[in-house]
């Protein structure tokens, strides 16, 4: 029904060309990340993605960035559109959930198809905004500027849901003028700008990486952005070492080129870390439980594919789970249904580390 209705809105308010791209690509019913960046290459070109790059250009905060969780590709009325201009200078633009840097690589996309330099202008906004908001020692917080009263973890460096790891790519992509960015005029100063700024991020992430007995290990989460000590979020997202964000991190820097031996040591204390940290012989399953309500259960399983926890205690190095309430516990079945069912508190992430550390190995001469 939903569907229905956006199409019924849709025909009303875009062109006869438009209505044809939606009908040939369904590109209401996909995501936003998907319509981003995963749309046939001469989407971008279409009548259709010009109107939904005039969302994105009204979207854009005065800053330079974006809103999380929007779905701009969807139609906007006259009201949203007076709510939207009403809200440009308010606080709100966020790197959380892939929000500015998915709506960059999108106007990157559409200034190489289409000829409007609205959408270079709305890059070049974005791509200063970003370069603003990180922290002299490298690091990024996941909102830029503070939110005032807001939660105190916004202000954090953020490795959270890959977070600055997204920010870094993006970085590269724009400074070696690769993908998208080949096309793009970006002038040498301003790709000189994020070459500068991808190589102090670098060393942040070389800077936080948890040091247990004089050996790197893996990364928390967020991390204080003046002490760099690992840092707490949410209530149940307690300080820790992280096997869930540390993977996109150590993705990033086996693509580092011509490492340096800091960059080749960190990644071997994380493999090394990782290693010794797997989670054998339980799988994941679901259940129904006494009010007939689907229910995630760890059970044995000696077949079962290697797994490891989201979160390890900082002093013990063991897997823990946390409601609500900020305390540790041991097992999944000791927090409440809630934060049990509604978090991913087991990932498989790091065994893609695992299939290309070979040939990452080779590559730096370590065999």
């Amino acid at each position: 029904m939903k569907t229905k209705l956006l199409t019924y809105f849709f025909a009303t308010v875009f062109s006869a060309s438009a209505i044809a791209q939606e009908k040939e690509t369904g590109y209401l019913d996909k995501s936003w990340k998907q319509v981003a960046t995963g749309m046939p290459d001469s989407w971008y070109g279409s009548e259709a993605a010009k109107n939904v790059a005039e969302n994105v250009l009204l979207y854009q905060k005065a800053i330079g960035g974006w809103e999380k969780n929007k779905d701009f590709h969807h139609p906007v009325s006259d009201a949203e559109r007076n709510e939207i201009l009403a809200a440009s200078d308010g606080l709100g633009a966020t790197f959380d959930n892939g929000a500015t840097i998915q709506e960059l690589r999108f106007l990157a996309n559409m200034a190489k198809h289409a000829n409007n330099p609205a959408y270079a202008e709305a890059f070049k906004k974005g791509l200063d905004y970003t370069l603003e908001a990180q922290y002299a020692n490298g690091g990024w917080p996941q909102f830029y500027p503070a939110r005032s009263g807001g939660a105190s973890y916004s202000e954090y460096i953020t490795y959270n849901d890959d977070a600055m790891v997204n920010i870094l790519r993006f970085l590269k992509e724009v400074y070696a003028g690769s993908g998208a960015f080949a096309a793009s005029e970006l002038d040498t100063e301003t790709k000189g700008k994020a070459k500068a700024a991808f190589d102090k991020g670098i060393k942040c992430i070389l800077a936080t990486q948890i040091v247990v007995d004089g050996k790197p290990t893996v990364w928390c989460a967020q991390h204080d952005q003046n002490t760099l000590a690992p840092a707490k979020a949410r209530a149940f997202e307690l300080a820790s070492y992280s096997g869930a964000e540390s993977v996109g991190i150590v993705l990033l820097l086996m693509r580092v080129d011509q490492p340096s031996d800091q960059v080749i040591a960190a990644v071997e204390g994380a493999m090394d870390w990782f290693d010794s940290h797997r989670v054998e012989g339980l799988r994941l399953d679901t259940e129904l439980d006494a009010e007939g309500r689907k229910n995630r259960i760890v059970v044995p399983d000696p077949t079962a594919p290697t797994l490891w926890a989201r979160f390890y205690d900082l002093e013990t190095g063991q897997p823990f789970f946390c409601d609500r309430d900020g305390v540790k516990k041991q097992t999944l079945a000791e927090i409440g249904y809630e934060r049990r069912n509604g978090y991913s508190w087991y990932t498989s992430s790091p065994a893609k580390l695992f299939k290309e550390y070979p040939e990452w190995k080779k590559r730096v001469g370590l065999e």
